[in-house]
């Protein structure tokens, strides 16, 4: 099933903070565009380093640019597509503050 990015605009705000990692999320725009998904553990077909978050979360933690950027997605498999949804976006030292302060499985979408 093809991929529905949802709050693409928070990747766009985040890029235009940090304008270092544009190539980088271009290039991460690019391969979902060709996603083809069917289970979750195809996201790692697509993108081997992404961690698939255990206990029913549907969340997932994506390693963008090397290990740079990281990026937490909740998906849900629909009928016709999976639709991801952006729920943080930061960088590698901002995730590894967050999941010392945050449950990640609870991290609130923007």
């Amino acid at each position: 099933m093809k991929v529905h990015l949802i709050r693409r605009e928070s990747i766009e705000a985040f890029v235009k903070q940090n304008a270092q990692s544009r190539l980088s999320f271009d290039e991460w725009i690019f391969k979902l565009k060709y996603a083809d998904w069917e289970i979750p553990i195809d996201i790692q077909s697509t993108f081997p380093s992404t961690d698939i978050l255990g206990n029913g979360s549907n969340r997932a933690v994506f390693d963008i640019g090397g290990n740079k950027y990281r990026m937490i997605v909740k998906y849900a498999f629909g009928d016709k597509q999976v639709h991801l949804f952006i729920c943080w976006i930061g960088t590698h030292s901002q995730y590894d503050k967050l999941c010392k302060t945050v449950e990640q499985y609870w991290v609130s979408i923007f």
